[in-house]
Order: C-alpha cells, then sequence, then structure tokens
C-alpha cells in the first residue's frame, strides 16, 4: 500500500502543479496546433521524461538544498532569465504567417519537449520544497524505493496533464480561431508575466 500511495502522490502533485497554463502545457498546444497531434503527443513525452531527473535531484539532494539555499537561488535566477528569454522568442514567432491546419512534416518534438522542461528551472525548488513538506507530515519517505515510486508518479502525472493540453488543442483549432491564430502572442505574454512574477518572489 505505501508504494501506490507514493506513486498517488507524485502523480497528484505533479498534474495539479501542471494544471495553470505554464511553459511547457501551452507549448504542447502550440505544437499540436502548428503540427498535428502526434508531434504533440511527442512534445508531451520528452517534457514529462526530463521531469524524473529533476524530481530525482530534488528529493535525494533535499538536505544538501537545505544547507545550501544559495543553490536554489541560483536555479530560480535562471529560471527567471528562461522566461524572459522565452517571452521574446515567441513573440517573434507569432509575428510569422500562423496556419491552423497544421504541418505535415515531422519535426523533432521530442527533443523540443526535453529541451524547454531542461531550461524549467523553478521545477526542482518546487519538488524540494513538496518533499520537503510531505516528508514533515509523515506522508513521504526519502528513501529507496520509494523516491523512485514517487518519482515515476510525477513522470505519470506530467505526462497525463500534457496529453489532455494537446487534447484540448484540437478543440482550440475548431472552436477558438483567435486563440489558435494567437497562441504564440499568449505563450510570450504568459511567459512574461511569469518572469514578472518570479523576479518579484526572488527579491523578496
Amino acid at each position: 500500500m505505501p508504494y501506490l500511495v507514493h506513486i498517488a502522490l507524485g502523480f497528484v502533485m505533479a498534474f495539479l502543479r501542471l494544471i495553470p497554463p505554464g511553459m511547457l502545457n501551452m507549448t504542447a498546444v502550440r505544437t499540436t496546433i502548428e503540427k498535428n497531434r502526434t508531434e504533440g503527443i511527442w512534445f508531451a513525452l520528452g517534457a514529462a521524461f526530463v521531469v524524473i531527473p529533476q524530481a530525482f535531484i530534488a528529493l535525494v539532494f533535499a538536505r544538501y538544498f537545505s544547507a545550501h539555499p544559495e543553490v536554489v537561488q541560483r536555479l530560480q535566477l535562471a529560471g527567471i532569465v528562461v522566461l524572459f528569454s522565452l517571452s521574446v522568442v515567441f513573440f517573434f514567432q507569432a509575428r510569422k504567417k500562423f496556419k491552423g491546419e497544421g504541418s505535415k512534416r515531422k519535426g523533432k518534438s521530442f527533443w523540443t519537449g526535453m529541451f524547454m522542461s531542461a531550461m524549467n528551472m523553478l521545477a526542482i525548488p518546487f519538488y524540494l520544497v513538496l518533499s520537503s513538506v510531505l516528508e514533515n507530515r509523515g506522508l513521504l519517505n526519502t528513501e529507496q524505493p520509494f523516491i523512485n515510486l514517487f518519482v515515476s508518479g510525477v513522470f505519470l502525472g506530467a505526462f497525463a496533464l500534457f496529453f489532455v493540453y494537446v487534447q484540448f488543442a484540437q478543440i482550440i483549432v475548431k472552436r477558438a480561431q483567435f486563440i489558435a491564430r494567437n497562441i504564440n502572442y499568449i505563450l510570450s505574454i504568459l511567459f512574461f508575466v511569469l518572469g514578472i512574477l518570479t523576479l518579484i518572489k526572488f527579491l523578496k
């Protein structure tokens, strides 16, 4: 039973964390719109795959990060830079002509998903805080094999959420053409706002 609990905890926490529109799930939508559903799923799989080492590092090195908060601060600062950079990238992408019917060409969406997920420097601090809270409440065991079970749940939860966004992208194309045509502008604004909010939190 404790094994299933750790998988469920990882699944629920990853799923809930990614529900709000963010860098990865909205890019999954964009990939599906501009390419096709298969490419969107490949992007989702790549993005979810990188969550595995991120969560694993947070749990295994939780005590080290607690003793060296400056490392976490550097990760947060790097995350701010990434958010603002992506805001600029998607702004210029938005200036290109949008093709709502999708592209038939096969892209490297899996590797794109891995790259963008790896650039999400805020993931490790999130799982660090989460694991500390759950451990203090006696809900999480930060020893093996429970770490691997929790991380497996995180992967499944992340992929499930990305997959939901990929499915939702089809509805965007058919019923919300304004959003579909302006998805890159939406992403640009989203990343900019996230960057500002993260910067404010970092400076406190």
